[in-house]
């Protein structure tokens, strides 16, 4: 950052952009008479990194049904994760709340019930509402206000004697079969081709009954339809077909900074977080990784068929997202729960309906700093509502109807410890720096993304960058201030002794365990 982005940077601080304070209210879609309120569609993955789409420019990644929706509306190229791992990233979703205000700062437990709720608004404003796939809730068949939920929740068994909606079905189709069979867990870098019948990988049988799920609709209330694929997270598990459209692809080679040799020396344990394994370890793990996302997007291609097909796609809003993201190998690192780009940053893009005004042309990226706070909003702004005044998420279609609209100029981020006791931290970034500060030592990053996309050189230490330092520092401990002592000393973040998991804001009289 130089001397004048370093200005521009402290006038819009003191102009009063909001890292992520109280946002204007969002307003409906303008029409001369009322609107036909559109069909919203939601379409997530699970541990999906921010640059692996085809219309990122990613080098090897081929996912034209995914670039449509981005071509027919807009991709946000800072979309973010606030807390980048399952639950809280969710709870985030759900809410329309930062971390603080829903509660979640780390990997905890979904609460039963929150304040506002996506499926349970919607409802009330006159929605039939479903979700399908993976929800990662408590107790795994809560509804939030869906009328009702299909869901795969890889395996897991949160709740004694659940058994998924997938695994159910798969017994039906595959009696006696294992669907565990390729023998690749959830959170290893390990990767293989995916053993069974393709068409009894829980990414087919998501996508399938997607589409089935919307042959089918026949109510004539508005649809919103969430759409939750449990890939491309690990295991890295493609069907052959898929895995070989990828044999000799260019897949690009871990990044690794100036500042991550120390987590080169872990236990080559399957499921380690951190490790160096070799590239070509790592550059296989991608290329299947890669592979599951082509996989899924053939399903969004089916579900965008089947859209069109029923009459509903030129009135629908449809939002293509993450929880977030993985890091592959990235610094040595792998899965998330990180501050650096392939943890927290994540794909965010939007289509709107044909017959809304909007100022930005279809095609567009925008760089503004948007996070999945952000969906509920322009879910609610869509339908013809208004977000509440202490919701902490701002719509998207004020930037589709204005692109210079003010927006809040960073995003932030955080997460509870996990995997190793320095992996406790807060930061902000609005897309061209990024401040990371670690509670238990007070260690500092900066990295200029500008010029350093990769996060490989950490300028905390840079001289030519200490305004800048200085400044984001600030920025940070203003944010943190509603917390009190605990997060904030003498006007800079403070060093804990102890991490934080919820705040004091979870729904009280919940279970945390």
């Amino acid at each position: 950052m130089d001397r004048r982005e370093f200005l521009r940077a402290s006038a819009s601080a003191a102009a009063g952009l909001a890292v992520g304070g109280t946002p204007h209210k969002t307003a409906a879609v303008p029409s001369a008479k009322a609107p036909r309120r559109p069909h919203i569609i939601l379409i997530m993955t699970d541990q999906h990194r921010g640059d692996s789409l085809g219309c990122t420019g990613h080098p090897s990644l081929r996912t034209p049904n995914l670039d449509s929706i981005a071509a027919r509306g807009v991709r946000f190229v800072n979309g973010f994760s606030s807390t980048p791992s399952c639950t809280p990233a969710r709870a985030g979703l759900l809410t329309g709340l930062s971390p603080w205000h829903h509660g979640m700062l780390g990997y905890g437990r979904v609460a039963r019930r929150y304040k506002y709720e996506m499926p349970r608004m919607l409802s009330e404003l006159g929605y039939y509402g479903f979700g399908i796939g993976k929800m990662h809730w408590f107790p795994p068949k809560s509804l939030h206000g869906f009328d009702g939920t299909l869901v795969d929740e890889s395996g897991r068994v949160d709740q004694e004697g659940f058994v998924s909606d997938y695994r159910d079905w798969f017994k039906l189709e595959a009696p006696g079969q294992n669907p565990d069979a390729t023998g690749i867990g959830w959170n290893e870098h390990r990767a293989g081709v995916y053993a069974l019948d393709e068409r009894l990988h829980p990414t087919a049988w998501t996508g399938q009954t997607a589409v089935r799920f919307i042959e089918n609709y026949a109510q004539d209330k508005p649809l919103f339809l969430k759409v939750s694929f449990a890939r491309p997270h690990s295991p890295y598990d493609p069907p052959r077909r898929y895995f070989e459209k990828y044999h000799g692809a260019a897949v690009p080679p871990p990044v690794v900074g100036d500042w991550a040799a120390e987590f080169a020396s872990y236990p080559h344990t399957p499921d380690a977080s951190y490790g160096d394994f070799g590239t070509a370890h790592a550059v296989e793990s991608r290329r299947h990784y890669e592979a599951n996302i082509t996989f899924i997007d053939d399903q969004v291609g089916a579900i965008l068929a089947a859209l069109r097909k029923k009459g509903f796609a030129d009135n629908a809003l449809i939002i293509f997202t993450s929880d977030h993201g993985d890091m592959l190998g990235d610094h040595f690192h792998w899965r998330k729960t990180y501050p650096y780009q392939g943890s927290a940053r994540i794909p965010f893009l939007m289509q709107w309906p044909a017959d809304m005004a909007a100022a930005v042309p279809r095609g567009t990226a925008l760089s503004q700093p948007v996070e999945l706070r952000d969906v509920l909003p322009t879910f609610l702004d869509a339908a013809g509502s208004t977000a509440p005044e202490d919701m902490d998420g701002r719509s998207l279609l004020r930037l589709a109807r204005d692109p210079a609209a003010v927006w809040r100029s960073a995003i932030d981020l955080e997460h509870a410890q996990i995997y190793r006791p320095d992996n406790y931290w807060s930061g902000l970034t609005d897309g061209r720096i990024k401040y990371i500060w670690f509670y238990l030592d007070g260690r500092e990053q900066l990295f200029d993304l500008e010029k350093d996309p990769g996060e490989t050189r950490d300028r905390s230490r840079d001289t030519a960058y200490r305004g800048a330092l200085e400044f984001w520092r600030g920025r940070l401990a203003a944010h943190l201030a509603e917390r009190g002592e605990g997060f904030v000393k003498d006007g800079r973040p403070a060093v804990r002794e102890e991490s934080l998991l919820y705040s004091p804001l979870y729904p009280k009289d919940e279970p945390k365990s």
